[in-house]
């Protein structure tokens, strides 16, 4: 019998109260740089939520226009790029 593998919701945030527009992207779309738009709060932060499954997944977030990774991420992985991008492990 073949094993399904479940999504989870998976919230993302990021505070930036000055920030037009902020997008999510990652090794989870792609890096589509158009398809996650995130959602700001009265508060500044912007929040988006994606059903992931379980396992890896790289991201960062697009902020204005600039790449940039999650301040409150703590485990960070080289890229292709010169940078580092985001890891989220998802159980």
């Amino acid at each position: 019998m073949a094993r399904t593998c479940m999504a989870k919701a998976t919230e993302f945030r990021f505070y930036s109260p000055k920030a037009k527009k902020v997008i999510l992207t990652g090794s989870f779309n792609k890096w589509n740089t158009r398809s996650i738009s995130a959602k700001k709060d009265s508060s500044g932060n912007w929040t988006a939520k994606v059903d992931l499954p379980s396992g890896r997944h790289e991201y960062k977030f697009i902020v204005d226009g600039n790449w940039v990774n999650d301040p409150s991420c703590r485990n960070c992985v080289p890229n292709s790029l010169g940078s580092q991008n985001c890891v989220i492990e998802v159980r």
